[in-house]
């Protein structure tokens, strides 16, 4: 398994949009945090920027950052946009995740 993450041309296609809306914000950036309904969640937020141990991914026109410590429970991960009838959201397909809530932003390893 590929220790990098991968980010989907849908996901790449609506972050580059999102960034482009927003002036100050350069980057976006996930990252995982304790907490949520299964032990992990998460985040997203804009920022103007990558930090120097950051790893960072671009791909048309999107420029995705995440943390070395996030990373670790990243690696292997594809990020992806849906667009359903459940509503948009961005999803990680996280092949460490050995259990997930039903909204899809926490899980366990």
């Amino acid at each position: 398994m590929s220790d990098s993450v991968i980010v989907t041309d849908r996901a790449a296609k609506r972050i580059a949009e999102i960034l482009a809306d927003e002036a100050a914000a350069k980057a976006f950036r996930i990252s995982v945090e304790g907490g949520g309904c299964s032990g992990f969640q998460y985040k997203f937020d804009l920022v103007p920027g990558a930090a120097d141990d950051d790893l960072v991914l671009e791909r048309e026109g999107a420029k995705v950052v995440i943390d070395q410590v996030s990373l670790g429970f990243l690696s292997g991960s594809e990020i992806d946009f849906v667009d359903d009838l459940m509503g948009a959201f961005f999803r990680v397909n996280n092949p460490h995740a050995t259990a997930s809530c039903g909204c899809g932003t926490s899980f366990s390893i």
